[in-house]
């Protein structure tokens, strides 16, 4: 639902009803991850996808007769031996679709709308939803644990001007325990199920939720004004990074040399990013090849709890390189998170290919990849979710 956040909230201010079909679980190969999300609305109308087109038209009834009968339900998606042509998935994976109608008389309808909102303004946000039929309830929870909503059967709203979904006041421990999992979970910016036990607990009768998490998008530092950075700030642009160059040298850091990069930072490496709030998703390329700005600069990235941390220079540069970082204190364990010489084997040479190497890096990092060629390996083409940088 977050996925179609923007389109959701104009909907809502237009006053009207519509049902979302959000993808919860994906097995084997499959289009689109958990959280891609197709809506339907009373005319209607149908934006957003679950399935890249395997599926849309089953998923598209399924939306108009949730609106109808305000009620929602979860479908599996697989393929189908005996019809290829059959509803299903071609490509030979399972999909789990949560159905949910959003309409105007609804009690949960203020928790959408406020989820909504706060996602289509960038902020963190996460909204749970159960898939176990617990009731068809809702919970916005915020980076911080507070939350709003339930999961369960709505109870009274709480008297006086504040009344209303997010003015509940007797909050279940099924909905503090799910509001737990889904902070942890937007700290990761991770969406998918999960499943808790009776009461909130771990064990017990089972109770499976869909956590969908919004949150602004991750962060690509590179640290390096040379040419082989402005390569690497278009593609981390087109991936989807908000990206940060910064040099000490004012004469290279400037906005005709990196015209696509959300930010330019004049300072040392080191000392920025000491002023710097960095999360698991975060990315940090050192591209300087000065040992002066490296040096300082690794000691505390090495530290951090960062997606990605690699160093540009050749293989005899990163075992000099080695010996400093070990003169200034890091263990092993640190120094085996560098990834240097930086980015994949491409063979590439130009400032383009190289950024293209270390953006491939990166991606297989945060999904699990290998780096090996497809053709005659074997893995699978999509991974399931992994690490805490992925979405």
């Amino acid at each position: 639902m977050l996925d179609l956040a923007e389109d959701l909230q104009r909907w809502c201010a237009e006053g009207r009803d519509f049902a979302v079909a959000t993808v919860a679980s994906v097995h084997g190969s499959a289009p689109r991850q958990p959280g891609a999300a197709l809506a339907v609305d009373a005319a209607g109308t149908a934006i957003g996808s679950v399935s890249g087109g395997c599926v849309e038209g089953a998923v598209y009834e399924l939306c108009r007769e949730a609106l109808e009968t305000g009620s929602g339900r979860r479908e599996r998606f697989g393929y189908s031996d005996e019809d290829a042509f059959a509803v299903g998935l071609t490509c030979g994976g399972v999909i789990e679709v949560l159905i949910t109608p959003v309409r105007a008389a609804d009690p949960w309808r203020g928790v959408y709308e406020a989820a909504l909102s706060a996602a289509a303004g960038g902020e963190p946000t996460a909204l749970v939803r159960s898939l176990s039929g617990a009731g068809p309830g809702a919970l916005l929870v915020r980076p911080d644990g507070t939350f709003s909503g339930t999961i369960g059967v709505a109870p009274e709203p709480a008297p006086g001007p504040g009344s209303g979904p997010a003015a509940w006041s007797s909050a279940s421990v099924s909905d503090r325990r799910a509001a737990d999992e889904a902070a942890a979970f937007l700290a990761a910016g991770r969406t998918g199920a999960l499943t808790l036990g009776a009461d909130g607990a771990y064990c017990g009768r089972p109770t499976e939720l869909l956590i969908e998490t919004s949150a602004p998008p991750p962060r690509l530092i590179v640290f390096g004004a040379i040419d082989f950075a402005a390569a690497l700030v278009r593609v981390g642009k087109f991936l989807g990074h908000h990206v940060t160059v910064c040099d000490a040298r004012p004469v290279f850091a400037t906005r005709a040399r990196f015209p696509d990069a959300d930010e330019i930072v004049v300072d040392w490496p080191h000392r920025y990013l000491d002023g710097q709030h960095s999360d698991p998703r975060t990315a940090v390329c050192v591209l300087t090849h000065d040992e002066k700005f490296d040096i300082p600069l690794l000691v505390r990235a090495l530290r951090l709890p960062l997606a990605y941390v690699g160093a540009m220079g050749s293989h005899r540069t990163h075992h000099a390189r080695l010996t400093r970082l070990r003169e200034a204190g890091l263990g092993e364990a640190e120094l085996a998170r560098l990834r240097s010489p930086i980015g994949l084997d491409l063979g590439g040479r130009t400032p383009e290919e190289t950024a293209l190497s270390i953006a491939a890096e990166i991606v297989a990092v945060r999904r699990g990849g290998s780096g090996a060629p497809l053709r005659g390996a074997a893995v699978p083409i999509h991974r399931a979710v992994v690490g805490a940088g992925c979405r």
